[in-house]
């Protein structure tokens, strides 16, 4: 258990309203990637929106419980989860646009992140943030913007994993024909993969994502 301090609480303070933002327009961009291919399952349940509230409200745990008590057991480090409903027959009939709703997600984290990168180097040029990459974000904007770029690089590359019950698993059917697009779908409903799906996931982002944050963070920082 990390010590408890003024500027640890401000910094989870910080954590947590940009995981919020940050699962919130995730969880958004499916709902409205699923309203444009035809399904209006999560518009109806309030998803297609960056108001938070209908979000946590299905997910309480995943975006309340879990994402505060990791960080306190993680020792400044922040997990979550969280979803949009969809009608399952529409994902049936047309598996691509299922994938494309699937794809929102991540896509919309790398969104987030790229801004958040781009703010960085613009206001550190012009001296508005005090940002270097050795020794880390100094201040409370260059915090904010960092935890931005860092925190929605992690959820567009988890998430992008190709195991159920993870994004990726579904972005896979864009490389498929229909049919067997249709199949595939079955197969991954009707077994239950997500539990051991989730385990191989985290044990792959474990190796996987420290040499992709190295490159993105110097390439982009």
């Amino acid at each position: 258990m990390p010590e408890i301090t003024p500027e640890f609480l401000l910094f989870g303070f910080i954590y947590y309203v940009v995981f919020l933002f940050s699962t919130t327009c995730h969880e958004a961009s499916h709902a409205l990637a699923a309203l444009w291919g035809g399904d209006d399952t999560a518009a109806l349940g309030g998803q297609a929106s960056l108001n938070p509230f209908p979000h946590i409200a299905r997910s309480p745990y995943g975006m309340v419980v879990f994402p505060l008590l990791s960080f306190f057991l993680l020792r400044g480090r922040m997990i979550g989860f969280a979803s949009a409903p969809y009608d399952p027959l529409w994902a049936r009939r047309h598996p691509h646009r299922a994938a494309l709703m699937a794809l929102a997600g991540p896509v919309t984290n790398f969104t987030l992140m790229l801004l958040g990168a781009f703010a960085l180097r613009v206001g550190s040029s012009l001296q508005l943030v005090h940002w270097n990459r050795y020794s880390g974000p100094i201040g409370f904007p260059a915090v904010i913007l960092y935890v931005l770029f860092s925190l929605n690089l992690l959820l567009g590359v988890f998430n992008l994993l190709p195991v159920p019950p993870l994004d990726g698993s579904s972005v896979v059917m864009l490389f498929m024909r229909e049919d067997r697009a249709c199949s595939y779908l079955d197969m991954i409903r009707s077994s239950n993969f997500a539990m051991p799906g989730l385990l191989i996931g985290l044990l792959i982002f474990r190796y996987l994502f420290p040499p992709v944050e190295n490159f993105v963070e110097g390439f982009l920082l």
